[in-house]
Parts: structure tokens; sequence; C-alpha cells
């Protein structure tokens, strides 16, 4: 069982944490950073438990009980499953079939709006895409009250000559395709590339092409190093502003990646035993969702001690999914076979 992790996490000392130096700047941790990494191993353990089959309580945290938190793994949540196995890596793999597929889930990034299309179009393929077979079951679902698009993070409409915003993203993907994307995003050198490529098309700002060239990487035709560059979101930057205090503005990258390179190092400075994802340790963009992930923690964690966006409360309760939990990743990350399962039911 999880041990709660408020108290701890006030309770440290500015002795215990020490000031560190990052992108030459002298940064001072407050209590938010050891809960940074008492939250991590926490939830993740959390998930643990889960794919275990564990048995409800899985924490005595009362934050982490009560409120919804994503995993500490990106490539773990709900959403990202789904992307990984139904939509990559099932159905034809030609890498611009792939592409294709990846891009429309992501534009919206909620499986019911892509089980919905494939219900009614069948087999998403570029080979087949009409235009005029997709945007009809979106509207109709429009017209009836259905959310076509995920709240995780804004994806704006592009201004491409349709009245509706999801009539104007359709459009995006025909650009992309008959611009050679694929092509393209094949022959990129690294992940900075294909986030320049992404960056350079009508909705894509730094965040979201950011985004979306992490999940195209999780295709077996991209190979590319996740450790290579990170773009900090909004909610990244209030949670490294609690940790660091303005010190840290304009250097979160430099932040995020001194956290993944040091992750060891503080989860032993505060006897912590992380139970890292099939020996998989913690990206960069894993560490990234992590600091918006205890920016929410510390609205109610520690009340005092302020953002940038000043939200003061965590608008998402805890509801249990009734679809069963995944964790299936990309055969290239060697993982698979090292995930803890469920255990078998007693005879």
């Amino acid at each position: 069982m999880v041990r709660a992790i408020v108290d701890q996490a006030a309770g440290g000392s500015m002795a215990r944490r020490g000031a560190i130096t990052v992108a030459g700047r002298r940064l001072a941790p407050t209590p938010v950073f050891d809960t940074y990494w008492r939250f991590a191993e926490a939830r993740q353990r959390i998930y643990i438990a889960r794919l275990r089959g564990a048995p409800r309580p899985w924490t005595q945290d009362p934050i982490l009980a009560h409120y919804r938190f994503t995993n500490c793994y990106r490539a773990a949540d709900r959403v990202s499953q789904h992307l990984i196995r139904d939509v990559i890596y099932r159905g034809n793999q030609t890498w611009s079939e792939v592409f294709f597929r990846t891009v429309l889930f992501k534009l919206f990034n909620r499986s019911s709006t892509w089980r919905r299309l494939s219900a009614a179009a069948g087999p998403l393929t570029w080979c087949e895409y009409r235009f005029e077979a997709l945007d009809p079951v979106l509207s109709e679902a429009l017209a009836a009250g259905e959310r076509l698009y995920s709240a995780a993070y804004v994806i704006p409409p592009p201004n491409l000559g349709e009245a509706r915003k999801h009539r104007n993203h359709l459009r995006l993907i025909e650009m992309m395709m008959e611009s050679s994307v694929p092509a393209r995003v094949a022959d990129a050198r690294g992940l900075r590339e294909v986030f320049e490529i992404l960056r350079s098309f009508p909705t894509f700002g730094n965040f979201l092409a950011y985004q979306f060239a992490i999940d195209l990487n999780y295709a077996p035709a991209l190979t590319f190093d996740e450790m290579e560059f990170v773009v900090p979101g909004p909610g990244a930057r209030d949670g490294i502003r609690k940790c660091f205090g303005a010190a840290a503005d304009g250097i979160e990258a430099d932040v995020i990646r001194y956290v993944a390179d040091t992750q060891e190092q503080h989860f032993a400075r505060l006897g912590l035993s992380f139970p890292t994802l099939g020996g998989r340790r913690l990206q960069l963009i894993d560490c990234q969702n992590l600091f918006c992930e205890v920016d929410k923690y510390a609205r109610v964690a520690h009340p005092g001690i302020a953002g940038i966006s000043g939200r003061t409360s965590i608008k998402q309760n805890y509801r249990q999914d009734a679809e069963p939990l995944t964790a299936w990743f990309p055969p290239k990350w060697g993982i698979n076979d090292r995930l803890p399962t469920a255990a078998p039911l007693a005879q």
C-alpha cells in the first residue's frame, strides 16, 4: 500500500534539498521539489498495483485517492495506450498509413471519436480517405451533443476555409499528406527535425508539435531518442515555478533535463524506491508531464506556494474507468515481457 506523501513532502528541510545549479543559474528548491519525487513514486506504485490486479484502496494519500492524475509514464495513460495498441500497431503498417492514422487520432485525441469514425467508415486509411465520408459522421456526433475533442490540451483549428473546427482539421490532414510529410518525417535525422516539420503547419505551436512528434515516434518506422530534447507545456512551467520559484523562468527545458538526468540520485536522497516501467527510466517527456501533475497536486498539498496560472483547485476527481487497464508499449522498447501482470485467480 502506498504511504501518504502530503505531510512528508511539506516537512522536508531546505538543507536536505540543497541548492542546485541549472543552465548557470542557482536554484533554491521549495518543498514542492521533494513532493515531485514522492508524487512520482506514489503515483507509479498505484499504477503497478493496478496492473497486478490489487484491490482498492491503492493509496492512503487523500489527494491521490480523490483526484485524477495522469500516469508517470506518458505512454501508460489510456489514450496513449489506445493510440499505440489499436491505432499505430493495428492495420496497414505502411508508414504513410501509420502516419495518417496517428495524426487523425491525435487531432481529436479522443478514443470515442476514433471508434465512432471506425464504426461508420470502416478501416481508416489514407488510400481510401474521403472528406465526404468522415465529415458527416463528426457533424452528426457534434449535433447530438457529443464531444469530439479531448480536454487534455487545446488543439486550435487551422483557418483552411471550413466553417467547423473538425472540418478544418480534416483539411489539415489532407494538406499534410499531400505535402509528403510522411516521407519527410521518415527522412528526418532526429526528433527535433520531426518537430520542425510539424511546426511548419497551421495549428502546430511548439508544444503541440512536440507532443505529436512523440506520438509518431512510437511507431516502428521511427527510432529517435526521446531524450533528444523537450518542450515544456504551460502546466509544466507552472510546476517548475512551484518547485524553484521565478529563478527558473526561461530555463524550464534545462530544468526538465536536469531532473531526468538525476532522477536516481533524488529518489535515493529521499529514500524512495521508484518502480520503473520494465526498467525504462523516466524520459524527458515523462518528467515534463510530472511537472504538470505536481502543479495540480501542489494546489492542495502546498496551497501557499504559487505558480504562474494562479489556479488553486484541481478540476477532475478520480473516477474509475470501466475499461480494463492495459499495458502494451512499442515493442522496440523491449519492456513488454518485463511488466507486472495480474496474479492468477486462486483455484
